[in-house]
């Protein structure tokens, strides 16, 4: 029989269930956030002896907590920061081409899994050097139903390089488009 993985044994936070994490955790996650895209780069860094593909798989393990954190508190300013500048997003509705155009059409996209009253949880996320893999599930408390759920593939060159190929197949259940009172609560 084959061991079940905890995707997050490593990982700073487990973002598996749709629980939140403390005030003082999310407010630590989202200021390392805001130190990561300091360090973001216009220039995709090479690949070298010393900015290694398990350099940058350990950033992008760092980061993933903090790309959680920020979507689950509407952080459209952190999330549209995380993409470089020349992202390529491909998507059933894409693809998309620059950080503007994603962030343009995402925007609808945050602002439904990160309304009051809904969670989002990542039960997987596998990480290989510049790739990150993960697959979500978003739930109304209220309801308890799954409004939306999908999987992405991000290639994401460490802290340096952000994210700069995004792959993303989702299904929403319930809405497509936010309606305004949900765009409200996206900070950009």
């Amino acid at each position: 029989m084959t061991k079940q993985t905890n995707y997050y044994n490593d990982l700073l936070v487990d973002y598996s269930k749709p629980e939140l994490v403390s005030n003082e955790l999310a407010v630590k996650l989202l200021k390392d956030a805001e130190i990561y895209l300091s360090l973001r780069d216009d220039t995709l860094p090479k690949i070298t002896l010393e900015y290694s593909l398990e350099q940058v798989e350990q950033e992008n393990k760092d980061w993933w907590p903090t790309h959680c954190e920020a979507l689950r508190q509407g952080r459209g300013d952190i999330l549209a920061g995380e993409y470089a500048n020349t992202l390529v997003y491909l998507c059933a509705d894409g693809p998309f081409y620059g950080r503007t155009a994603a962030t343009n059409r995402e925007v609808n996209r945050w602002a439904i899994l990160a309304q009051p009253s809904v969670i989002i949880a990542w039960p997987i996320v596998m990480f290989n050097g510049e790739v990150v893999y993960s697959e979500w599930n978003c739930f109304d408390d209220e309801t308890n139903e799954v409004i939306a759920k999908g999987n992405e593939t991000l290639l994401r060159r460490g802290h340096q390089g952000a994210c700069y190929l995004k792959c993303e197949q989702f299904s929403f259940y319930r809405d497509v488009y936010a309606s305004q009172e949900l765009l409200y609560w996206i900070r950009l």
